[in-house]
């Protein structure tokens, strides 16, 4: 367990060193952890455009997803169906339609924010419709 936690602690220092940074001419170096085009898979290449549907689609769900945080259950099931729908589109390659079917099982799978911060509206009450008071309701999105 100490010999897994000290070579992955290694491999972090490495891709985060000044010297990838140098050698990659300023750029921060691209994330190791993408299974496809710039934004499927952890972390993403932001400033580049996406290279496919299922990489915008991917791009999308990484929009949605606060930073630091967990995405919202929309969010996700957002990304399965679109990636769902790539996968069983004939006109993409194979090479996509494979990736989509993975990432459509993996965004089944992802973890997602269960508790929604609540939404203070003000609403009114129906029985006098004069009086106004501060309801606290709760929007899932």
């Amino acid at each position: 367990m100490r010999i897994t936690v000290t070579a992955l602690s290694v491999i972090v220092a490495g891709l985060a060193s000044p010297a990838a940074l140098a050698q990659s001419g300023g750029y921060a170096p691209a994330p190791s952890l993408l299974i496809h085009g710039n934004y499927c898979g952890l972390g993403n290449r932001a400033p580049l455009p996406p290279v496919d549907a299922l990489d915008a689609a991917c791009a999308r769900h990484d929009a949605c997803t606060p930073t630091g945080g967990l995405p919202s259950r929309r969010c996700n099931l957002r990304l399965f169906r679109e990636a769902d729908q790539i996968s069983r589109d004939p006109r993409q390659p194979d090479a996509v339609r494979n990736a989509a079917g993975f990432v459509a099982f993996s965004a089944s799978t992802l973890p997602f924010d269960p508790a929604p911060y609540p939404a203070a509206i003000e609403a009114p009450i129906w029985a006098d419709p004069h009086s106004y008071r501060p309801v606290r309701a709760l929007y899932a999105y």
